[in-house]
């Protein structure tokens, strides 16, 4: 179970990476972000699980954050924005749902 609770926050993790290089960060550093935060994730104790618990919240901000400045952007421009407020939100939601699976359980 430990396992299967943490491969949509693999996939999330992976998404956040993509992001943070669509965002300008150095492919380097991009990397070592996402490789240190996927080794977070498989890690069974409090203090890694926290940590990787915050980072997948703050990755809805961000997906938030550019979903706002992608469709200011559109609106702006007079493009179709709809669709990519949909995708944005469902990569949001996916990143939440994968937040809440990491929640610390009982068993």
């Amino acid at each position: 179970m430990f396992l299967l609770r943490r491969i949509p926050a693999l996939i999330a993790v992976l998404m956040l990476g993509a992001l943070s290089l669509r965002l300008g960060l150095a492919l380097w550093a991009a990397l070592f972000l996402t490789s240190v935060l996927l080794a977070l994730l498989f890690v069974p104790r409090t203090i890694p699980q926290v940590a990787a618990l915050a980072a997948l919240w703050a990755g809805c901000l961000a997906w938030v954050g550019m979903a706002w400045l992608r469709v200011s952007e559109r609106l702006a421009l007079g493009l179709p924005w709809l669709r990519l407020v949909f995708i944005f939100g469902a990569v949001t939601a996916f990143t939440a749902w994968a937040a809440w699976l990491l929640r610390k359980t009982k068993s």
